[in-house]
């Protein structure tokens, strides 16, 4: 299994802006001591790639920096080359742990799960939808034909719903918070709202649930969870109140019905607003360290 950070190219940011980026470096950090030999740079998606999920002129104009503003207010960030440079990278992580997942079984990128971007803007602190992106350029290559995403962040994937509406290939579930952003929804294949304060048994249940109805009515290729650290309990934008056991849980879950399926799976972070930042970080510790105990075969 491969893990793939992209916390070494900048994400330059004004003072005070809320978008919690030092979590990247930390948790690239708390890897590496945990993981050394399975780290790997990102490598940065190419325009050709990028134009298979995404309008040309959108990727176009947000390439050479002649993006709207309004866009770029929809986004949340400032527009910079290092912005543009470090997106890319961002897909081109999650499309390299696709690679790693049909050779090992998993992949892992410790960032992505950029379920905003839509098909010809970004928005919620989203440019490119690494998840759509990643599913074209393996259905165009012919290594993958059937795609299911399980987004767990606690926001609505919008984003990916749009860019795979009416396409049976893919299956998009999304779990997430019913009173949450995004305020305007795109339907995904299936949508499980929850309400503020679910905490961990009903949110446990909802998701068995949730699993089930993918497994009767969809068989992938190929698995990609976006592993949010947002549903819990610290959260500032959350909501949902769970627990670091919860989110285990739930990890586990996901990773037993992959494993089940013989479903190869890729695993991005996706959100994390805590207060403190460690405590998110914490929380994509564990999902990363849950799937190296299922998936890095023992040494003889």
């Amino acid at each position: 299994m491969l893990i793939f950070r992209t916390d070494q190219f900048a994400l330059p940011l004004p003072a005070g802006h809320r978008f919690p980026a030092e979590k990247y470096g930390m948790l690239g950090q708390a890897v590496a001591a945990m993981a050394p030999d399975r780290l790997a740079e990102a490598p940065a998606a190419t325009p050709a790639e990028l134009v298979l999920a995404h309008h040309p002129d959108y990727v176009g104009r947000m390439l050479d920096g002649s993006i709207s503003p309004a866009i770029m207010r929809e986004i949340g960030l400032p527009w910079s080359a290092a912005l543009v440079e470090r997106s890319r990278r961002s897909v081109g992580a999650t499309l390299a742990a696709a690679r790693s997942a049909l050779y090992y079984g998993c992949g892992v990128n410790l960032a992505g799960g950029t379920h905003h971007a839509a098909h010809a803007k970004g928005g919620g602190f989203c440019v490119f939808n690494d998840v759509a992106v990643s599913i074209r350029v393996l259905q165009q290559e012919g290594l993958i034909r059937r795609a299911a995403v399980i987004d767990l962040d606690v926001h609505q994937g919008n984003g990916t719903a749009e860019l795979f509406a009416g396409d049976s290939s893919v299956f998009t579930l999304s779990l997430h918070g019913e009173k949450n952003f995004p305020f305007r929804r795109v339907a995904s294949t299936l949508d499980v709202d929850l309400p503020d304060d679910t905490g961990d048994h009903a949110y446990l249940a909802a998701l068995t649930d949730a699993l089930d109805t993918l497994q009767h009515r969809f068989q992938p290729d190929m698995v990609f969870y976006l592993a949010g650290a947002d549903p819990y309990r610290g959260d500032r934008l959350g909501r949902l109140n769970l627990s670091m056991a919860g989110l285990s849980q739930r990890d586990l879950q996901v990773f037993d019905v992959c494993e089940q399926r013989q479903w190869p799976l890729v695993i991005m972070m996706a959100g994390g607003y805590a207060v403190p930042i460690a405590d998110t970080v914490a929380i994509h510790c564990q999902t990363v360290r849950s799937a190296l105990a299922r998936y890095t075969l023992p040494t003889t």
